[in-house]
Formats: C-alpha cells, structure tokens, sequence
C-alpha cells in the first residue's frame, strides 16, 4: 500500500463545507465520488483544512491509502502517462467548480493535516457594487479607515491566544497559533487581508477579518479591540462577514 496526497482547487459557493456532511453537498463527497467512479473502488479521504460553507481555495489537500499499481490500469503506458490519463478522467468527472491538480505518491507516515508547515488565506472586499464580485468577495460599502485596520493586523502578529477568534463547539486541544504574516493591502479593486499560520482555529480568519473592519469603520475603539483578544472569550468578536470572501491560498509541506 502507498500514501497519496490529492491536491484540489475550488470554488465552494455551491458547497456545504470541505468535510463530508450528511445530506449535503462537499467537496470531500464530491471528489470521493469521482475516485470510485474513476478508479473502481471506494476511499475514505483525510483532509488538509476544512474550510467552511461557502469558502474557496486556490490549494488545499487530501490524502488517501491505495495499492501500489493504482496507476497502471493500461499495461501500455508507464506511471506517470497513467497518472496522466487518470487525472484527466478524474477531472471531466468531477462538477465544473472543482478541480485536481496533482495526486502525490507519499510516504507512508505521511499525513496531509498533521504534517502541513502553514497554512495561507486571504479575505476579499469590494466597496462598489459589481455583480461579478458577488461570489469570490464580500461587498462592504461603508468608509474605512485603512491605518487602522494596519495597526490590527501588526497587533494579531504579536498575539499568540486565539480563542478570542474561535468558534464554539470546536475540539481542540489549545487555541495558540502562530502567525506571520498579517497584513492589509490592495488587489485591484479588492480590498485583501493576507494572513499565514501554522494553524487556524474554526471561524478564525473571518473573526479578525470581521473584527478588524468593525475597529476601521468606527464601530469600537483600538482598546475595545485590544479588549477582545484579551478577553479570552468570543463574545465580542464579529464573525458575521460573509464566507465567500474567503480563500484558502496555500497548505505547505517540507516534502512538495
């Protein structure tokens, strides 16, 4: 038996979450499908990061544990043109808004979600209204003050406690998290805030986004802002910005 890492791209309007859910759609479910159909035998994928309903990603992973000849279905081609041959079957099987872009023979130990260095994300918001944007960002039209929101974001770089910015319901051991990159800046006509990790807790991103625009806009003051981290509790946190704005852009390994 061999490990594989999948590696996926996509689009989560139309989509319950990453995870597996029951009567409802995921792309976990949806590229399980795609393998049984493509390979002719069922798996049960581990994944990287689970994003939310609704939230994209540009590079997120799955693996799964097959036989080693997995791609050498046609004995006149070798590994990688089946590989090759694979994908592309994979691909015209899956719904339009997801992709594969690399299966990864690994080794054994590997484990997608475990093994991951840091994790990058990025959170769009247009100001004028544009029917195009309406899916891939968050449409805000209220006035910003922009050196606010850099003097949050260099203040999220010198915290370590995130369970001010975590979600109830959540099982994890600790909610400390390194980050190191935390900043603000324009993406043609998007509004972007670029944050990397070694982890992320549940709601997290949308948390400091939705609090950090809360401070911008005059809503509460760098102190009451400060008071939220410090606060160790949630209460306070403004979750409610849209999942749509939000990608997932990268997942790193040491070994890809």
């Amino acid at each position: 038996m061999s490990r594989y890492f999948i590696e996926v791209s996509y689009k989560g309007t139309n989509y319950a979450g990453f995870q597996v859910q029951k009567n409802a759609p995921t792309i976990q479910s949806e590229v399980e499908k795609a393998l049984a159909i493509g390979l002719k035998q069922s798996f049960n994928l581990t994944g990287s990061s689970r994003t939310d309903a609704g939230v994209h990603a540009l590079q997120n992973y799955f693996h799964f544990d097959a036989a080693d000849n997995i791609f050498s279905l046609n004995k006149n081609l070798n590994e990688e043109e089946n590989a090759e041959r694979i994908l592309y079957s994979l691909n015209s099987i899956l719904p339009e808004d997801i992709v594969i872009k690399k299966i990864s023979k690994m080794g054994a130990a590997d484990h997608c979600r475990f093994n991951a260095l840091s994790r990058e994300y990025k959170y769009f918001i247009y100001f004028k209204k544009n029917p195009f944007y309406k899916d891939i960002a968050y449409f805000y039209p209220y006035k910003i003050d922009i050196e606010k929101l850099h003097v949050s974001a260099s203040i999220i770089l010198n915290t370590k406690d995130f369970i001010s910015f975590s979600k109830r319901n959540t099982q994890v051991n600790n909610f400390i998290c390194s980050i190191f990159k935390s900043e603000w800046g324009y993406e043609n006509d998007f509004l972007v805030y670029n944050v990397a990790g070694n982890r992320f807790l549940r709601g997290m991103v949308k948390g400091l986004v939705g609090t950090m625009l809360k401070m911008a806009s005059g809503k509460i003051s760098l102190e009451e802002f400060n008071e939220v981290i410090t606060n160790d509790n949630n209460t306070k946190t403004d979750f409610s910005v849209h999942s749509k704005g939000l990608f997932l852009i990268s997942v790193k390994y040491s070994l890809l």
